[in-house]
């Protein structure tokens, strides 16, 4: 019994959670004017569905109505001024009850008033009258019709009942007490009921029950019974009342006023104690102590977790402490300790699929064998930490997937560009709120096993360290076997064992990775594709995975080998092949139009049909770019996607010997030209340019594509040949690109990006490349398909390149 007021009169308690709107209230009265004109029979009483209230007979208590069979009924019931029948629903959320969705025993009740709020809302006061039972449900009225039959209640003058009904109005005399802020009248208006009945019925309508509780005492028609059920449920609610009242007391006796804040916690505890509910955090002790043992941690672990449970067994629940000690017990319990049984290695199954998920990268895969070969003879051997280095989209992340594939590992990906906070690898320290491990514990804890395979993709994007820390050191424990078996992360506090786990690595350049963390890798390079390899990735994977990813069947697309070939020609520039997929994609897109259309049912995409597909030829052959004019030569350049090649234009003018350089060139470039220049003028006689001529001119030198920052001593070969033609008039081949560092003694060094310059040079449709001869021992990293179709011109001196790169007086006036 929560509170026993005098009754609302201002705005009552909802007895009908679907509220109607008022626009409602005119289509709602029109059916209750239709069933006007039908009488109700003598035995029938209109009924007033309720959600969760129930009526008790003798108790005035508010009812809103809200839907508009239910406001029908109450309109026609004050109209014929009759009484209407309160029945509860067996469902609340049922908004059209029927007869099975109600009880069937339910009060009369007198409607004293219909009050309609400024709100639109509708309510109405009514006082209970006596019990009835449904005998039948009628229908043709447009709201429910019962015909029923009533409970008369006897007034009895047994002993026993006067006893009961005494005992009864002593309980609710001393409920009322024990609450607070009760009004003064309603422990008389207790004491004026003096039939036991109605004494029962007043004290049920006001009890704190649920409407299933009482509508059960609605139900109980025996007084005797109903009293006892009374003298029970109150018993228990003014036990509970004493005791809150005796824990209120003890608990503000045990704090002090420094201590005020943590009112509400002690009550919770004290409560809980009571109640004996504290078994649930010993059987969660028991929960996290059963998981220490079977995670099977090294001794040092397993120590500092059962310290930290103890600490736990001591913390308050509603302390945050509590929850802070808690995560990180299930942080230790949920990471592997132990390797496992691994899967066995199977070296020929790892080639099968090394060699379905990617062409070519033989040096990688026999990398992979080896290291399998290695694991199967040593099995606690520690696992390499390799790093892929190469241009973007020639299959570094997906490489690595395979290599999890191939070896029967779990795969997890750390992506490192952009980090510049050292705690994403170490992990936060415990004295935070919110703190979590770095993100290497986190990727193992995921993948739920140390036999993984960890890319950390990106190493070379690593942001610069400043008052975050150094994530590029933090990484220096995480990639030396030597000490990755007791990497410690902040947040743990504990040594864990790195070394099962294979590191592998992704850049698209080394220069930006610091060389601490370099000399800890193995550097595997991974060069541009050749146009004959892109077409058989094309045929292979590429044109399969835009087949799947656009819904087409094989038989409804073909794409021949000319239109590949033209795409990655005309239509792509790239070391890898994420722009040739784009392109077969935007292919597979335009057909799965035209099929979904049914204007075909299948489509052959050829050569030809490209340039209504795709659009124009996006580049053409740098070959038909360049001019048959002196001052002009090609030279190589390597970038981070790939390599390229680049155009140095010479061109000479009256003036006093200075030296212009355009093209956004970096001071290592300026430098090659100016080194350039002081050779050419100290050859001038030999090369047989004028004596004055350069005095007399401006010399400026320019490498297009202005926009792009360009730096580097490998063009300095480009410079000198260029500067040659243009003073000796005698052009360079169109068919030939070249590479090198010159001295002021005119010899060529050696110069980096051999494959990558070569790849470019094969793309862009040169014959013939002159390199360095002391470069000759990377002639075995390029691919042997662009070995076979280029020469290769091997340089001492800038006089080998002139003799190579200018075509004859005689040859180049025809």
């Amino acid at each position: 019994m929560s509170e026993l007021n005098e009754i609302p009169r201002e705005l009552p308690e909802s007895a009908d959670a679907a509220a109607t709107p008022p626009r409602e209230a005119s289509a709602a009265a029109q059916p209750a004017r239709e069933g006007a004109s039908r009488p109700l029979p003598d035995d029938a009483i209109i009924i007033l569905p309720t959600r969760n209230l129930v009526l008790f007979p003798g108790v005035v208590m508010p009812i809103m109505i809200g839907r508009a069979r239910t406001r029908a009924a109450a309109q026609e019931a004050v109209r014929l001024n009759r009484s209407v029948g309160v029945l509860l629903q067996n469902k609340p959320e049922t908004d059209e009850p029927g007869p099975t969705d109600l009880h069937w025993v339910g009060t009369t009740a007198n409607v004293i008033r219909y009050v309609t709020a400024p709100d639109g809302a509708h309510h109405l006061i009514c006082q209970g009258e006596r019990r009835f039972r449904v005998l039948q449900f009628l229908e043709g009225w447009p709201y429910p019709v019962a015909r029923v039959q009533f409970i008369e209640e006897t007034e009895s003058t047994d002993p026993e009942i006067e006893a009961r009904a005494h005992s009864l109005r002593e309980r609710a005399v001393e409920a009322i007490e024990l609450l607070p802020q009760v009004p003064d009248e309603m422990g008389s208006a207790l004491r004026g009921v003096k039939s036991p009945a109605r004494l029962a019925d007043f004290i049920a309508g006001f009890m704190d029950l649920p409407a299933d509780g009482k509508q059960e005492l609605l139900e109980t028609f025996d007084l005797k019974a109903r009293l006892d059920r009374l003298q029970d449920l109150l018993s228990r609610q003014v036990e509970v009342l004493r005791l809150s009242r005796e824990i209120d007391q003890r608990t503000k006796e045990s704090i002090d006023e420094q201590g005020r804040k943590h009112l509400l916690r002690e009550q919770m505890r004290t409560i809980q104690k009571e109640l004996g509910e504290g078994d649930e955090g010993a059987a969660e002790i028991a929960e996290i102590e059963n998981a220490i043992s079977e995670a099977k941690m090294p001794e040092e672990v397993e120590k500092q977790a059962r310290k930290e449970l103890k600490r736990l067994e001591r913390t308050p629940e509603a302390s945050g402490e509590h929850s802070m000690i808690r995560t990180y017990l299930e942080w230790l319990v949920e990471l592997p300790w132990t390797l496992g049984k691994g899967a066995d290695v199977d070296i020929a199954r790892a080639r099968e699929v090394l060699d379905e998920d990617h062409y070519g990268l033989e040096k990688i895969k026999k990398r992979i064998l080896e290291y399998l070969a290695v694991r199967k003879l040593n099995p606690s051997g520690r696992s390499p930490i390799l790093c892929f280095v190469g241009p973007p989209g020639v299959g570094k992340t997906s490489l690595g997937q395979s290599i999890a594939k191939a070896t029967g590992r779990k795969f997890a990906r750390v992506s490192l560009g952009g980090t510049h906070d050292e705690a994403e690898i170490r992990g936060h320290r415990r004295t935070y709120i919110g703190s979590m491990p770095g993100n290497i514990i986190q990727a193992i804890r995921k993948a739920e096993s140390l036999n993984t395979v960890m890319m950390l993709d990106e190493v070379d994007k690593l942001g610069a360290g400043g008052f975050h820390g150094d994530p590029s050191s933090a990484l220096l424990e995480v990639l030396d076997p030597e000490q990755n078996s007791t990497f410690r992360d902040n947040y743990l506090g504990v040594p864990y064992d790195l070394s099962p786990v294979m590191f592998i690595c992704t850049a698209n350049v080394l220069d930006t990775i610091p060389g601490p963390l370099r000399d800890r890798m193995e550097i595997i390079q991974l060069p541009g594709y050749t146009a004959e390899e892109k077409l058989h990735i094309a045929r292979r994977y590429l044109v399969r995975r835009q087949l799947e990813a656009n819904g087409l069947k094989a038989d409804q697309l073909e794409i021949t080998d000319a239109a590949i070939a033209a795409i990655v020609h005309d239509y792509t520039r790239e070391a890898g092949v994420r722009n040739l997929e784009r392109e077969i994609g935007a292919i597979c897109r335009n057909v799965a139009v035209r099929i979904a259309e049914d204007k075909v049912s299948r489509v052959s995409v050829d050569e030809g049909d490209l340039h209504a597909i795709l659009g124009s030829r996006r580049f053409e052959a740098e070959v038909a770019m360049r001019s048959g004019v002196p001052g002009v030569a090609t030279g190589l350049a390597w970038t981070p996607v790939g390599g390229d090649i680049l155009f140095v234009e010479a061109a000479r003018m009256p003036g006093s010997g200075k030296l212009i350089l355009t093209g956004q060139l970096g001071d290592v470039m300026k430098e090659s030209a100016q080194a350039a220049l002081s050779l050419l003028k100290a050859r001038s006689r030999s090369l047989g340019v004028e004596e004055g001529v350069l005095e007399k001119s401006d010399i400026h030198v320019h490498v297009p594509a202005g926009a792009t920052p360009k730096d580097g001593p490998s063009a300095g070969v480009a410079m000198f040949v260029a500067l040659s033609s243009l003073l000796t008039s005698r052009i360079v081949r169109a068919d030939l690109a070249m590479t090198g560092e010159i001295s002021l003694r005119g010899l060529v060094l050696p110069v980096g990006g051999i494959k990558e310059k070569v790849l470019a040079a094969l793309r862009a449709g040169i014959t013939t490349v002159m390199l360095p001869a002391r470069n000759r021992k990377d002639l075995e990293d390029i691919p042997e398909e662009a070995r076979k179709r280029l020469k290769f011109v091997w340089l001492e001196t800038v006089d080998d390149a002139l003799a190579t790169a200018l075509k004859a007086a005689a040859e180049a006036a025809a």
